[in-house]
Formats: structure tokens, C-alpha cells, sequence
């Protein structure tokens, strides 16, 4: 019987006009002479979602590198989120030409004349960027693509081959990740200050790709659930999916605790320079919220059972981590790149504009595969699952 998503005329009229108001923004963000911050803008939400489809792409990778039962009828969902990939490789095309005004180290004449960057000019250049830029999009697009084909071919044929090669293939998946996701962030994120390192930072973003890649298959999963789709889901599957966002969020508080306490007790200028105009100007409100939000919020919140088996309690959660993972990339950008802080309609529009184009393609893809596989060898302990 085929189970596949039908989108409504609604819903592709909403994410049309929610994609053609963010470009009008950008359009009137350059036209209006407000470049940089209209380019940060495009960087912080390229970023966003990008994070979002690999790291559910990673999720669904786990699942079946530990066999998990539980999961099986809800792969294709981070299956449908890793074709945005190929859409986000795209839109990077687009972030070159706004390097000059984001990066110091694109600027010949100021590299010139500064040691460290004329030591780090090897590996920060425009050129190799490029070639950096080919390979981890290519490499991610190339398995999460081969991971999806194979789960097609398990529906048409059965057994346990396609399966065992997609466990296979997720364990090329997840080393492949962890390298290239780590210097994809350093790349286009840390080297917004290229005087500026930290060891910590890479596996930060890791985390959050992880954790907020995981949210938003929780946010799909419970809408697509009051739209009438996974009937035979229960209180066990959102326990689960909340224990997910519970145990990401403590990594995650760890991982930004880890580094600001490190540099704080260090107290090197090197290190310091990150978190001075982040704590000691008007950046400061966000630089707490950043903590609160995607850490304090879900522990507090998640903690509770009753809580976490609530599907509506579950997507509020989920909503304000979504504003969360925003607040943690627009205080990794904008302090680096715009001098004053405020949030304006270029702030509001782009990401109403990238929300839609992202939605649009998950719903896509979602039409044009069943949305519960048929022949996954542990359906049936997902269908019974029971914590």
C-alpha cells in the first residue's frame, strides 16, 4: 500500500511567498547599501540549515549503525532533510562572491602585512576554499544519496542486503562527517576571526549540527503525526525523540561551557578576543540567552516524563530550539562582521525566506517516496515499541 506524503495547495503557496519575501529582502538588504549585513545574514542561514540537513543525515547513520528498532518508520524523514543538501551546495556558490566583505583573509594587501595570516595563507585562500568547498559537499551529497538509494531498493526488494550496505556505507558516513563538517565550520565560521582559535570549536558545531539536526526530525515527525501520517506511533516514540533532544542539549551545554571556562581561567588575549565583544557590548543579553536557551530550557523542560511523551509540549520545545540554534549562529557571525548589534526585517526575512525553501524541499521529497518503508527489517519492533 503506498504511504506517501500529499502536500496540500496551501502549504506550497505558504513556502513560496515565505521564499520570494526573503529574497525580496536581500534584494532591498544590498540595494539599501546594508551589504555586510545582509551577507552575514546569508552566511548565518546557509549555515543553519545546512547544519540541520547533515546533521539529521548523521542521526539517521546512527540508526543504523546500532540497528536502533524504535526509529525504523521515521528514516525516510531525515532522508527527505539531507536532499536539501544539494540545494545548500547551490546557495554556497553564492556566499564567494560576498567573501571580501566578510573574511579579513581574503584581503591581499591586510594579509601582506600580518604574520599570522601570511602564515595561515596556505591553507586560507580563496582557491583551496573552493576545492574544499567541491569535495565536502560532494562527498556528503554522495552518501547521504547512496544511503536513500539503498533504502529504495530495500522497499522494491527486501531482506537484509540493503540494509547491511547501508550500515555499511553510515559508517563511511560518520568519519567522513566528523572530518569535513569540522573544517567546513572552521573554514566559513572561525575564520570570521582568523586571529582567533580554539580547540574546542569545531566539535562544538559538530554538537549542534547533531542536536539541532535531531529537533527538527522531532518537529516533522510530531506534524506530519497531527496531519494523520504514523498511526501507529505512541507515548514511547516521543519519549524517545525527547530523550535525543535531553541528552544532545547536555553535550552541547558542555561543549559551550568546556571552551568559555577554558579561555575565562586561561585569560591569554589570543583566546580573550572571541568573547570581549561578545560579553563587554551590547551582544551580551544573547550571549547568556545562547546558554539558556539550548541548554538550560530543554533540561528543565525535557526532564519530566509527562513532558516528554506530550507531542504539543515536545513541539513548543522543539520551536524554541529552533530560535535557539539561530542565537547561537548569529553570536558565532555577527559579532565579526557588524559592529552594531540590532535585529532588523534582513534578520526576519532571510531566515522566513531559507525556512520556506527548506520546507518546501523536505515536503518534496517526502511525495516522492513512501513515507514508511516497507520492507525495514526492524519495523515491526518500531510499530510495537514500547518503553
Amino acid at each position: 500500500m503506498e504511504n506517501k506524503l500529499k502536500v496540500s495547495p496551501g502549504f506550497i503557496i505558504l513556502t513560496s511567498i515565505l521564499v520570494v519575501y526573503g529574497l525580496i529582502t536581500v534584494i532591498i538588504g544590498f540595494a539599501t547599501g546594508d551589504t555586510i549585513r545582509t551577507w552575514a545574514n546569508l552566511l548565518l542561514n546557509n549555515y543553519y540549515f545546512m547544519s540541520v540537513a547533515i546533521g539529521a543525515a548523521f542521526w539517521l547513520a546512527i540508526q543504523y549503525i546500532t540497528q536502533s528498532g524504535w526509529s525504523a518508520q521515521f528514516i525516510r524523514i531525515p532522508q527527505a532533510m539531507s536532499d536539501y543538501l544539494i540545494v545548500s551546495f547551490v546557495l554556497w556558490i553564492i556566499m564567494f562572491f560576498g567573501l571580501h566583505h566578510l573574511y579579513e583573509w581574503t584581503h591581499l594587501d591586510v594579509v601582506a602585512n600580518d604574520p599570522i595570516l601570511t602564515h595561515k595563507k596556505p591553507y586560507l585562500n580563496v582557491p583551496f576554499l573552493a576545492v574544499r568547498y567541491i569535495v565536502f559537499f560532494g562527498l556528503w551529497i554522495y552518501l547521504t544519496q547512496r544511503i536513500k538509494r539503498l533504502s529504495l531498493l530495500e522497499d522494491k526488494h527486501g531482506g537484509l542486503t540493503y540494509f547491511k550496505k547501508m550500515e555499511f556505507n553510515s559508517k563511511v558516513f560518520i568519519f567522513v562527517f566528523a572530518i569535513t563538517f569540522s573544517l567546513f565550520s572552521i573554514d566559513w565560521l572561525m575564520s570570521l576571526d582568523p586571529h582567533w582559535y580554539s580547540t574546542i570549536y569545531a566539535a562544538k558545531k559538530f554538537i549542534m549540527a547533531f542536536y539541532h539536526g535531531a529537533t527538527i526530525i522531532t518537529a516533522i515527525v510530531v506534524i506530519l503525526y497531527f496531519l494523520g501520517y504514523f498511526p501507529d506511533m505512541n507515548k514511547s516514540h516521543f519519549l524517545d525523540f525527547s530523550r535525543y533532544i535531553f541528552a544532545l542539549s547536555i553535550i552541547w551545554g558542555y561543549m559551550w561551557l568546556s571552551q568559555y571556562l577554558l579561555i575565562w581561567y586561561a585569560n591569554i588575549p589570543e583566546e580573550t578576543i572571541y568573547y570581549v565583544p561578545r560579553i563587554m557590548t551590547e551582544y551580551k543579553p544573547y550571549f547568556y540567552a545562547e546558554l539558556l536557551i539550548n541548554w538550560l530550557f530543554p533540561f528543565l523542560f525535557l526532564m519530566w516524563n509527562r513532558i516528554a511523551k506530550n507531542p504539543y509540549a515536545l513541539l513548543f520545545a522543539v520551536v524554541v530550539l529552533m530560535c535557539g540554534q539561530w542565537v547561537e549562529l548569529y553570536m558565532s557571525i555577527m559579532p565579526n562582521t557588524t559592529s552594531l548589534h540590532k535585529i532588523t526585517y534582513i534578520e526576519f526575512g532571510t531566515f522566513m525566506g531559507f525556512l520556506g525553501l527548506f520546507a518546501g524541499v523536505v515536503a518534496w521529497s517526502l511525495t516522492r517516496m513512501n513515507l514508511i518503508p516497507k520492507n525495514h527489517p526492524y519495523m515491526i519492533e518500531s510499530v510495537k515499541h514500547h518503553v
